[in-house]
């Protein structure tokens, strides 16, 4: 499971924002990246400074392929990717991409590509 919704975001999708991302595989994504990012928190903290460094540069190594799937996410319910631009605005901007990340797939083919099941 993890190789199918973690490492698969990797190794075919790094930086691709074109195609769609069901709600499963987007959320799983979520919670292996919130489970990894602890579990390296908790290490890096007895390393100071440095873990400090290492921790930073493994958040903007993945930064690209959050936001590709999260895009793949909008693109899922018939939204463009350019509602990411949406991160700017403080507090609400976040709020609504959750709310878009929650609302359940479109089915059958729409704009952006077949569905993925």
């Amino acid at each position: 499971m993890i190789n199918k919704y973690f490492l698969d975001v990797f190794k075919n999708h790094y930086v691709d924002f074109k195609g769609r991302a069901t709600r499963k595989q987007y959320w799983l994504y979520v919670l292996f990246t919130f489970i990894a990012f602890l579990i390296l928190a908790a290490v890096l903290s007895f390393f100071g400074k440095t873990g400090n460094i290492i921790y930073t540069l493994c958040q903007l190594a993945i930064l690209l392929p959050s936001l590709a799937i999260l895009a793949r996410r909008l693109h899922d319910t018939n939204k463009s990717a350019w509602w990411l631009l949406l991160n700017l605005v403080p507090f609400i901007g976040g709020l609504v991409l959750f709310v878009f990340a929650v609302l359940p797939s479109n089915e059958g083919e729409n704009r952006f590509g077949p569905a993925n099941n």
